[in-house]
């Protein structure tokens, strides 16, 4: 059997305000081609297909469309949906009775029996070569079983759907989407590490070694999880933020024989992600590194562009200066990037009776100095700071 396991896709993303429409077009056209020429018996798309639980009606068509083609021009194909944590578990399973009969199956909500238990039959979706594929959503408080942590409800939860089909000594896939113990976040990236909530890593031990290939989603980055092999990460076919523009994008591919060969197949993302300068340097110095861009006109594939700023004083034309730098230069201003001296390590920690006490001139002009290089704020803003502190002590 011939596994793709892919991952992560938030159409619907915008970009910092940029439209990332002709760059999903892109992949889900390549996806396509992939599926066709390596002859994919299953596909396994790991949640977070969706950027939002409420995608536009432009990105809910893209992805019924790649659907439709995918599965008319490759009718043998299995296709199998888990909901991510950005999805919303109901509208994307919603249309299974019709997806159904296109040999695609949706599992987004965990379901309960009359007696309040976990229907663990729902989850249990049979391969059409054989075998079983254990489709477990990203879960939600309550829809694991009872357990002190999350991390146990869910180890808890993969044991019990395991044990209905352990027995049947047939190929056992599963799928998830969630944080593992031992992968790789890229480094300061948001968009990863707030969707958990400070929920705990689930261990791969949760997965049972029986399982011939877990196909997980949610973190961005391609990896194998703590020395388990056929524990993957596919990653996202597009980066998601600027910590992501050093990963590689793809998609895995898995084939299932005497013995299970794994293979990670590259994604040139069409828009590129640039950073400039590497280290943030004065409005001076990042004009400088501007100006060595390439010339030329803004096209839907032009990089976006991070540009790192150090602040030593406050100006206000900062924007507008680097936007007219930019005016001739074949990039798409995304985001700039303010970076402050970094503050004293062995700053004083006060109490509140303390604060009490403090003149709030005093504490703003102290801040100020922290922030700005240790330079007082200028007599034009402390004057106008005192007419506010003056207005709230009336």
């Amino acid at each position: 059997m011939k596994l793709l396991h892919t991952a992560d896709w938030h159409i619907g993303q915008t970009f910092f305000e940029y439209d990332r429409k002709a760059e999903h077009l892109q992949f889900l056209v390549w996806l396509k081609k992939q599926v066709k020429e390596l002859k994919v018996d299953l596909l396994l798309i790991a949640g977070d297909v969706f950027d939002s639980p409420n995608p536009s009606a432009e990105s809910q068509k893209m992805y019924y469309r790649f659907l439709r083609e995918v599965t008319t021009e490759n009718t043998d194909l299995q296709i199998i949906i888990i909901a991510g944590n950005h999805d919303s578990s109901a509208r994307l399973e919603a249309p299974n009775p019709l997806l159904e009969d296109m040999n695609i199956t949706v599992r987004g909500v965990v379901k309960r029996n009359d007696d309040g238990d976990i229907d663990f039959n729902h989850l249990v979706i049979p391969l059409n070569k054989g075998g079983f594929c254990l489709a477990v959503p990203y879960l939600r408080q309550g829809d694991y079983p009872d357990s002190d942590t999350y991390a146990q409800g869910v180890k808890a939860m993969y044991e019990a759907i395991f044990e209905h089909v352990k027995d049947e000594k047939r190929l056992i896939v599963a799928m998830g989407h969630l944080q593992a113990t031992g992968s790789e976040i890229s480094e300061n990236d948001r968009s990863e590490r707030t969707v958990i909530g400070g929920l705990e890593c689930v261990s791969p031990d949760s997965f049972a070694k029986e399982i011939a290939y877990t196909a997980l989603g949610h973190l961005h980055r391609g990896q194998f999880v703590s020395g388990r092999e056929n524990v993957r990460y596919a990653g996202s076919p597009l980066p998601m933020s600027f910590a992501e523009k050093s990963n590689k994008q793809g998609v895995m591919l898995i084939e299932i024989n005497e013995s299970t060969k794994i293979e990670r197949i590259l994604f040139d993302a069409p828009v590129k992600l640039l950073s400039i300068p590497a280290e943030p340097l004065s409005l001076t110095g990042v004009l400088d590194k501007i100006e060595e861009l390439p010339n030329g006109e803004l096209t839907e594939t032009s990089p976006y562009l991070e540009v790192k700023v150090l602040i030593t004083e406050p100006e206000p034309s900062l924007r507008h200066q680097i936007e007219e730098a930019l005016k001739t230069k074949s990039v798409r201003l995304a985001r700039i990037a303010a970076f402050t001296p970094a503050r004293e390590a062995n700053a004083k920690v006060i109490t509140y009776e303390e604060l009490q006490t403090i003149n709030p001139m005093d504490m703003a002009n102290n801040i100020f100095k922290r922030k700005y290089g240790g330079e007082d704020m200028p007599e034009t803003m402390k004057s106008l700071l005192q007419v506010v502190i003056q207005e709230v002590e009336r």
